[in-house]
């Protein structure tokens, strides 16, 4: 009745999901209050107060056309105020016309795929990565490529990344701050993987794009300074959204920015303009793009997000489990107790506790807990996070 494509994958759907959907189980026996849902990354927050009011202002103005057919790149002046917002943070000349509103960041990276992409061409993806890559580089004809990253501090590992460059790769997807680790890849890690690209790009006498998504580039802890990946990267794209920095997820908003110095630009765009329509999406949501030109500079409290990481943090740690502590996005990545993360989770589950295997990033061996709940409901978890502990340490 269906494709074996689509048959095959359904098989090897997303953890993420899987574990939700326990919890609407358990939710029913138990009751919301007495299940600890870590699963997904679902903002807690409501969307800040000007987003909220440019959305009423919007709805209530009699500005015309303002539900009608746009330029499939989007509207003008909003991609217009999102070029000179990325300008003001990399000193780069971004324009209007560097700029494709997409739905969303997962809209975003299948037009960016979409448009780069022949039959065969090779992808690389860092472990731990979001699963859902995979499944996109795969609608477009693309092959994953998995590189391991440094065990210890989730970063890139460079010989890992070379031993997996070869003249099939296309495109590196980076995702940083990531999911589900929370790192955030350092300026120094960074130019390092730029210089070996550059030189891989000269031997294949090809371009490696490297596309970065961005979500939670808003997200950041302790003061710490995201590189700017335009201004490391010459053959690059931001794909980012407003689902998690402006706690909008339902809205899928977001976009795709163009390197203003990557080589054939007018063409790259004019094919990610057309992918944009070609693969269903016609243009971002007209409404949201307008309330999103207005929101730029709105941000969500990030006070929230970094004191329900210490709790979990300090109290995760305690206990005996080993974590790096996460410097953006909203994500804890501890390594399970027992080599079989599968077995954890399930045993968590019966605590009431709602995990996601590391095994559904490519990371198995851990489990990603996401602190974007209320925090009643991460301190009403401790007890149980406690007696869970206790069966393995």
């Amino acid at each position: 009745m269906i494709s074996k494509k689509i048959f095959t994958s359904l098989n090897h759907s997303s953890w993420i999901r899987n574990m939700f959907e326990e919890g609407e189980r358990l939710r029913k026996l138990y009751g919301a209050d007495n299940v600890y849902d870590f699963t997904l990354g679902n903002p807690d927050p409501e969307p800040p107060k000007e987003v909220k009011n440019s959305l009423r202002d919007i709805i209530l103005s009699d500005q015309p056309g303002i539900h009608k057919y746009m330029n499939n790149a989007g509207f003008e002046d909003v991609r217009e105020k999102i070029a000179q917002n990325i300008s003001q943070n990399t000193n780069l000349s971004v324009k209007s016309s560097h700029i494709i509103m997409t739905c969303g960041a997962a809209g975003g990276l299948n037009v960016a795929l979409k448009t780069i992409l022949d039959e065969g061409d090779e992808v690389i993806v860092l472990a731990p990565y979001f699963s859902e890559y995979l499944f996109y580089i795969d609608n477009h004809g693309g092959v994953p490529v998995i590189a391991s990253t440094n065990k210890d501090t989730f970063e890139p590992d460079l010989t890992a990344l070379e031993n997996c460059l070869n003249p099939k790769v296309k495109a590196i997807i980076l995702n940083s701050p990531n999911n589900p680790t929370g790192v955030i890849y350092s300026d120094k890690i960074l130019k390092a993987m730029a210089k070996l690209i550059e030189q891989k790009e000269m031997e294949y006498g090809h371009v490696i794009f490297v596309l970065s998504d961005e979500p939670y580039n808003k997200l950041v802890y302790d003061n710490i300074k995201i590189p700017s990946i335009l201004n490391i990267f010459k053959h690059s794209m931001i794909i980012n959204s407003f689902s998690k920095s402006l706690a909008l997820p339902g809205e899928r908003i977001g976009y795709i920015a163009v390197n203003p110095v990557l080589p054939q630009n007018d063409l790259i765009i004019s094919g990610l303009t057309f992918a944009n329509r070609t693969l269903g999406f016609v243009n971002a949501p007209a409404l949201f793009q307008k309330v999103i030109a207005s929101s730029l500079d709105a941000e969500t409290d990030i006070s929230q997000y970094k004191k329900k990481r210490d709790v979990l943090f300090d109290f995760l740690t305690g206990l005996g489990f080993d974590c790096i502590k996460p410097q953006g996005a909203f994500y804890l990545f501890p390594k399970s107790p027992i080599p079989d993360d599968i077995e954890f989770i399930k045993a968590a589950a019966k605590h009431n506790v709602l995990l996601v295997p590391g095994t559904g990033f490519g990371q198995p061996g851990y489990f990603r807990m996401s602190y974007c709940v209320s925090i009643d409901t991460i301190k009403n978890s401790l007890p149980a996070i406690e007696a869970i502990a206790r069966e393995f340490f």
